[in-house]
């Protein structure tokens, strides 16, 4: 999985944002905010992560179980493809 080209998060007073850039802004309207944890899992997508390794990732940085972090995944992927933006 890979975050299409065209957005970029940016931490702007200690927020991430995801903005569209380029063709990308005539297609998608607004801006996405993340958390912490969003914007750990945004920079893993972005080098083109399975969602195995993104649970791998998140098991090892943070302290949750494996249940925990299938569930908190599966969530914010959705919400990224419902929102298109996924290559």
């Amino acid at each position: 999985m890979r975050i299409k080209s065209g957005y970029l998060m940016k931490e702007i007073a200690k927020n991430h944002v995801v903005v569209p850039t380029g063709k990308a802004a005539l297609d998608f309207s607004g801006m996405m905010t993340l958390n912490e944890t969003g914007a750990f899992l945004w920079r893993q997508l972005e080098a083109g992560t399975t969602e195995s390794e993104l649970v791998a990732s998140l098991l090892k940085d943070y302290d949750t179980n494996e249940t925990t972090a299938r569930a908190d995944i599966s969530e914010f992927l959705t919400k990224l493809k419902t929102a298109d933006l996924f290559e």
